[in-house]
C-alpha cells in the first residue's frame, strides 16, 4: 500500500478518536453541538497551554483523564 494511503488512515483514525474524546467528555450535550463554542473553548486550552501555567495545568488534566479513563466503560 502507498506510504500516502497509509498516512491517511492513521490521520483519519486519529481524528475518530480525538472526536471520541469530546464526546466521551459530554462536551457535545454541553453545549447543544454548538461547534463555534467547542472550537472556542479548544482555543482557550491551546492559549493555556502557551502561557506560564502550561505544566500546572497538564498535570491537572491529565489526572482529570486518567480518572475519567477508569470511571467509563469505554475506552
Amino acid at each position: 500500500m502507498r506510504e500516502w494511503v497509509v498516512k491517511r488512515r492513521e490521520r483519519t483514525r486519529q481524528l475518530i478518536e480525538l472526536g471520541g474524546l469530546v464526546q466521551k467528555a459530554g462536551i457535545v450535550e454541553l453545549t447543544d453541538d454548538d461547534r463555534t463554542v467547542i472550537l472556542g473553548a479548544l482555543g482557550e486550552i491551546a492559549a493555556t497551554l502557551r502561557g506560564e501555567s502550561r505544566e500546572r495545568s497538564i498535570l491537572l488534566w491529565r489526572r482529570r483523564g486518567r480518572r475519567m479513563f477508569e470511571n467509563s466503560e469505554v475506552d
